[in-house]
């Protein structure tokens, strides 16, 4: 097993993340004229096309120093289209899909696992605790060329963890996990990742989140871990509640940093504002993960990622623009008959919090509420309901604003725990104590 230096860099680099060029062919459709019926929103240009090929910088995507959180039924096909049109170098996750969902559903995959391309870089989170089945779900995931597959090792839900075994459950069983890395690796060409807590229950000191980082790193060609810097109760406490009740532990994160310089982490938890990730990375974390924050206020957390986290130029779209081209997106999709056909209310769901803390938003939701009783288009519904919004708002493009405190990761170095050390660094130091000459590494 390779032992980990213990010693702290003063700077850390974020590893490049290997990125894929191709795309699988499915299509979002065209983009469609709009009725001049609809004046006040059509009144500005909607000349520009929905995306282009600024996603990559010199022919790659960039690392994942900021990506959006894998959310059951939050971050589906929809609200990926969304933040997409927010920022253009976000790294998306897809809402976590059961193994054994792929597997028993293979000749209906475009359901679980098919996505718009202009939609990379984005990450399939997959979820299971049978080896055979995580393979072949990698495997048939393959075709759709995500750019990287991770595994969920950090859900509490009682549905996952409790019954279905696996979720934070797996943090229990590293030796599986790094297995099961190993095979999900061997039926993929994307690199793979996992996605854990600090530690479940009871076993949640810093050594034991070292010994399971050291085992799947040391068994499988996993290289990338997003830490939720909170330890899991899987007893008595909701997954809501286990996002607020155990105590954010930032100091694990980076401790892992100085423990693990090969590895690269990704910091999940807490983070609610911009200003935080950049704080956050200026302290030395490689990536930021961001979650009910980026669904809950897409329009500030989004909209500055592209230039405050990767220096490259903004979103220029107001969300009138965006609306324009969610519009003709989500009406294509209301066109089409079929079993997957969504219900209207899947596709404005996202747009519901476009507007948060802005003027006219209350009355913009009860609008809503309203309009989606009836309504059957997404044209008709934001005819229905923007008139809520000044136009003031519907043309801005977003500003800067701090929701959260900077503090949290100011002055971490004294709260960090002893570096760890591996089993073969421990024998190593006793054969030192009898014969210094039998160790010199």
């Amino acid at each position: 097993m390779k032992c980990r230096t213990c010693t702290l860099l003063n700077s850390l680099v974020p590893i490049q993340h290997r990125s894929l060029y191709y795309h699988h062919s499915q299509s979002i459709g065209r983009l469609r004229t709009f009725s001049s019926q609809f004046r006040r929103f059509n009144s500005s240009n909607g000349k520009n096309p929905i995306f282009t090929k600024e996603n990559k910088v010199n022919g790659q995507y960039p690392p994942p120093w900021f990506s959006v959180a894998p959310m059951m039924d939050w971050t589906d096909n929809h609200y990926r289209f969304l933040a997409r049109l927010i920022s253009k170098h976000a790294w998306l996750f897809t809402e976590m899909v059961v193994a054994e969902t792929i597997v028993h559903q293979k000749d209906n995959l475009d359901r679980f696992l098919a996505f718009p391309p202009e939609q990379h870089p984005i990450v399939l989170q997959i979820g299971g605790s049978n080896l055979e089945n995580l393979a072949k779900a990698a495997r048939l995931a393959n075709a759709y060329a995500y750019d990287e597959i991770n595994l969920n090792c950090g859900c509490p839900s009682g549905k996952v963890a409790g019954h279905g075994c696996f979720g934070a459950r797996l943090m229990f069983d590293p030796k599986f996990v790094g297995d099961a890395m190993s095979a999900i690796a061997a039926n993929c060409d994307a690199p793979v990742s996992v996605k854990c807590r600090i530690g479940v229950d009871d076993r949640d000191s810093y050594d034991e989140l070292c010994e399971f980082v050291d085992t799947i790193s040391s068994r499988s060609p996993t290289r990338h871990f997003i830490i939720h810097a909170r330890k899991a109760l899987l007893n008595g406490l909701s997954p809501a509640e286990n996002r607020k009740v155990p105590p954010l532990k930032y100091e694990y994160y980076f401790a892992l940093l100085r423990d693990f310089p090969e590895l690269q982490f990704t910091l999940n938890g807490g983070i609610t504002c911009i200003d935080q990730v950049t704080t956050a990375r200026r302290q030395g974390a490689h990536n930021i993960m961001v979650g009910r924050a980026a669904y809950n206020n897409p329009w500030y957390m989004l909209g500055h990622v592209d230039s405050a986290i990767y220096g490259l130029p903004g979103s220029v779209l107001s969300r009138r623009q965006i609306l324009e081209q969610f519009q003709a997106y989500g009406d294509s999709i209301l066109e089409n008959d079929g079993p997957n056909k969504p219900r209207i209310r899947q596709l404005v769901k996202p747009l519901l919090n476009l507007f948060h803390s802005e003027p006219g938003n209350g009355l913009w939701k009860r609008k809503a509420d309203t309009a989606l009783r009836h309504c059957m288009t997404i044209k008709s519904f934001l005819e229905e309901t923007l008139s809520a919004i000044p136009d003031s708002v519907l043309d801005s493009i977003p500003e800067r604003s701090s929701l959260g405190s900077e503090g949290d990761f100011v002055d971490l170095d004294g709260l960090l725990p002893p570096p760890y050390r591996c089993e073969q660094q421990l024998l190593c130091l006793n054969d030192q104590k009898t014969s210094p000459f039998l160790c010199t590494a």
